[in-house]
């Protein structure tokens, strides 16, 4: 089933299986790595709240900003995906 799956899409797309494998891990692998880089920075800053509530708005400003930066890099990763599907 899967290959004849593979079979079409690469028919509609008129792309080879290698370019569809190169999509998918270019947003696959892409996309791991910030979203556990997400989860620990949250996590971290949430403890540390819980700790220390006074210092809430100063972590919590360098949070989102950290989050931030590593929302970009899924950005780009995705970003490169579309390249790889232009090819």
């Amino acid at each position: 089933m899967f290959s004849t799956l593979a079979s079409m899409f690469s028919i509609v797309l008129g792309a080879t299986i290698y370019d569809t494998l190169a999509v998918a891990l270019a947003i696959g692998l892409g996309a791991i790595g910030p979203g556990i880089g997400i989860g620990i920075a949250a996590g971290q800053a949430f403890s540390a709240i819980g700790r220390n509530p006074e210092a809430e708005p100063l972590i919590r400003i360098n949070m989102l900003l950290g989050l931030a930066f590593a929302e970009a890099i899924a950005i780009y990763a995705l970003v490169i995906a579309f390249v790889l599907n232009g090819r």
